[in-house]
């Protein structure tokens, strides 16, 4: 088997040895600041006894719930090794490599929402305390804040150490090795995401909808049985999954550039993506330590301003390191492919390009935060409009969240589809303006590890309301900051899954790249030429089988947000049926005779949300296999088209609404249009139920479905290939696979479909008075 185009010619220096050396030096600094950090979180005051009591229950509920999701993935983990070990490679030493580099993406990627989630739970009680001292505000932001720097630190270090020490090891082949990478990270991070996602929103559905609105007790009363699993759930779903899903985004856009990288800029383009992420360590250091909010300020002010420092000193030093690191000149460029780049003179100047793109990057983070601010802040009139509809109803109020939502995703929609032009217009080679985009990802992966920080904000701000409310240790101003800091988290969590679906286009519009690579490459070992291989293999935009991948690729993330609401419906309705029934068999818990069965809503939780991994998981496997073997390569890269364009739509517009519904929700709780019991606070509670799975569970694991059908795709095209055309064809075998995912599809689905009914006919004895 001839080498791929990605491997020829490329080879290291002494001193790009010593750059991939300092770069993995550094990744090992951030994860010694992380502990770092740490230490600072755990050293703040734990509260009071009650306090300690709800954050150990929480602890004991979300690292059961871990452990367990862990075990039912551990499967995935060896088919998917599996699998890749058979799929074709230049070498044997790649096929070894990437299968287990997989193994190591997926352990990060669990590492990672493990220990961000151990820490959130053990913040929550801390940020609790901190508001009832003197600074509480300032107190309270910065530990929770710091306890998403450990997140961050951990997701920048983890991910630039297994890269740089790939890049070490297999050089040339590293590319190709990072592709197993970044599948693990994308695969376990999407598995992370939806369990965790189906186990938070199921018990938050589940209590609003029987405490608030039936009962009419608060959001945390801990009369309330779904308040334990509630917490539970922003720590499995919020800190856990989003951490692996950030860290997957950074993993994969790092494949991307190095993948287009060796060959855009020959053995310089396998290190100056590694360096961009490396300063983007050190200013993240800087954003975390630097976060702190002045007197009378609000949260959000001091977690931007931290922000917009830490990226502003990014573009300085990525831009010096452009022009200080790369020629030029592409003719001065070691290891350059002229073949594949053309005219070195048309393609530019390295360095300009290399500046340009990741400020580009950059950027679009910086106005992505802003516009999803605007529409998913409490100061902002999108999100006072929807409050206003609630004076008349729960109708009205969903129907001005869906108007944010679609509102909000054409204009980012738009702002990233200009980034990604943008990047593409600065090289007059497509193969370089591709490596473009992929830097302008890289760019904005120097903003990650406050992104993290941001991100985990939001659930430890969340809960530790939420263990305040239920101690009853916390009135007056302590328990307003904690009302405010949990309304900052609900804008930064939104703000962290605009910038998400970012990296999701910008990677998967590299990965284009190195599929058509994978194509090419494939096409040279059977002797024959793109343009003579048939319908199968026409990538012509008019070509009528594109469009039907187009189509198909677009359903695929129909299908997937569907049955992740699908499976949260589900899930919350046992948990209703589950309160009601304790409600009504044990009247002593109203007047605090007696204590909830918080366990069983656990157990519900953490049966339903992993008994539901396999469909989603199994659809973004399958189904771009069932395409491309099928179908043909051509219609494959119609289908990953599509499911980018639904998809980034899709995910910002469930992200949006959801966002926007949740702090309406606020608005009201903080007095205004009635304040909370009123018809109007029903209205908005109604809204925030809806907008649960939109925000927490469909959306953001939009993100990672998209990158796992572009790694798959990018996996199989060489198979695809071999079996379609040359001395190897064999037409039998490639539908015959292609039959096999369509029937795994149908058998997921049908499955999955069949418990829709499941809750009804368990529960067709529960008694209607408990309704009341």
């Amino acid at each position: 088997m001839q080498a791929s185009v990605l491997a020829q010619g490329v080879e290291f220096s002494s001193s790009e040895y010593t750059v991939v050396i300092g770069v993995a030096v550094i990744a090992v600094i951030a994860l010694v600041v992380g502990f770092v950090l740490r230490s600072q979180v755990l050293a703040a005051d734990e509260g009071t006894q009650n306090m300690r009591d709800i954050g150990r229950a929480v602890q004991e509920g979300a690292q059961a719930f871990l452990n367990r999701q862990f075990k039912t993935l551990a499967p995935f983990i060896v088919v998917v090794f599996l699998v890749l070990f058979a799929l074709p490679a230049t070498s044997l030493g790649e096929r070894i490599g990437r299968s287990i580099a997989f193994v190591f993406g997926a352990l990060f990627s669990m590492a990672i929402g493990y220990l961000g989630m151990n820490l959130a739970t053990k913040a929550n009680i801390r940020v609790a305390a901190a508001s009832t001292t003197q600074g509480g505000r300032d107190k309270g932001a910065r530990i929770a804040f710091r306890t998403g720097g450990f997140v961050g630190m951990f997701t920048v270090g983890l991910g630039l150490l297994g890269a740089s020490v790939v890049v070490l090891i297999f050089v040339a082949e590293a590319p190709r090795v990072l592709e197993g990478f970044g599948l693990g990270a994308a695969l376990l991070a999407m598995f992370m995401r939806v369990g965790g996602g189906i186990f938070t929103k199921a018990a938050d559905v589940g209590a609003d909808l029987v405490g608030k609105v039936e009962q009419n007790i608060p959001e945390d009363d801990p009369r309330n049985a779904a308040t334990i699993a509630d917490n539970v759930g922003d720590n499995v779903g919020d800190c856990a999954g989003m951490a692996a899903d950030l860290f997957e985004s950074y993993a994969v856009t790092l494949v991307a550039a190095l993948i287009l990288g060796s060959v855009a800029f020959g053995s310089l383009g396998l290190t100056y993506p590694l360096i961009v992420p490396a300063i983007g360590v050190l200013t993240a250091i800087i954003g975390v330590f630097i976060t702190r909010t002045r007197d009378g300020e609000n949260a959000l002010k001091a977690i931007n301003r931290s922000f917009y420092i830490s990226a502003a000193i990014s573009i300085v030093l990525c831009t010096v390191a452009a022009f200080v690191y790369l020629p030029s000149s592409f003719a001065d460029l070691p290891g350059v492919n002229v073949e594949r780049i053309g005219d070195l003179a048309a393609a530019g100047n390295p360095a300009v390009i290399a500046a340009a793109a990741v400020i580009i990057g950059i950027v679009l983070a910086i106005i992505i935060l802003a516009l999803t601010g605007y529409y998913t802040g409490t100061e902002t009139q999108p999100v006072k409009d929807v409050g206003t509809s609630s004076l008349t109803g729960a109708a009205t109020v969903i129907l001005a969240g869906i108007s944010v939502g679609f509102e909000s995703a054409v204009y980012t929609a738009i702002v990233i589809g200009a980034a990604v032009y943008g990047a593409f217009l600065l090289s007059g080679s497509v193969f370089v303006a591709l490596f473009a985009v992929a830097l302008a990802g890289t760019g904005l992966l120097t903003t990650v590890g406050v992104i993290v920080a941001m991100d985990t904000f939001g659930p430890v701000s969340d809960n530790a309301q939420g263990i305040a409310e239920m101690s009853g240790d916390v009135e007056g101003a302590g328990a307003d900051i904690l009302t405010e800091l949990d309304a900052v988290g609900n804008t930064t969590k939104a703000i962290t899954k605009g910038i998400a679906i970012a990296t999701a286009v910008l990677a998967a519009t590299a990965l284009f790249g190195s599929y058509n690579d994978a194509i090419q490459s494939a096409l040279t070992e059977v002797n024959v030429r793109a343009e003579d291989a048939g319908t199968a293999f026409t990538n012509a935009v008019t070509a009528p089988n594109l469009l039907v991948g187009v189509i198909l690729g677009a359903a695929v993330v129909f299908m997937f947000s569907g049955l992740a609401v699908n499976a949260v419906s589900r899930a919350a309705g046992a948990v209703v049926y589950e309160v009601r029934r304790q409600f009504s068999t044990r009247p002593g818990i109203m007047d605090g005779s007696e204590r909830p069965e918080y366990g069983r809503v656990v157990d519900i939780c953490t049966r339903d949300s992993l008994r539901e991994l396999a469909t989603p998981g199994l659809l973004a496997i399958l189904a771009p296999i069932a395409v491309g073997f099928g179908l043909g390569v051509g219609p494959l890269a119609g289908y990953l088209g599509g499911a980018i364009a639904a998809g980034t739509l899709m995910a910002v517009f469930l992200a949006n609404s959801g966002g926007a519904w949740d702090n309406a929700k606020k608005l009201v709780e903080d007095g205004n249009h009635g304040g909370k019991g009123s018809d109007a606070h029903e209205a908005t509670i109604i809204g925030d139920t809806v907008g649960d799975p939109f925000k927490d569970t469909a959306g953001p694991s939009i993100n990672p479905l998209l990158k796992v059908m572009n790694l798959v795709a990018v996996l199989i095209a060489p198979a695809v290939v071999t079996l379609s055309i040359g001395p190897d064809a064999n037409p039998a075998v490639r539908i015959l696979i292609a039959v096999v995912a369509l029937v795994g599809i149908a058998v997921a689905i049908f499955i999955s479909k069949r418990r829709s009914t499941s809750i009804a006919d368990t529960n067709t004895d529960a008694p209607a008075s408990v309704s009341a």
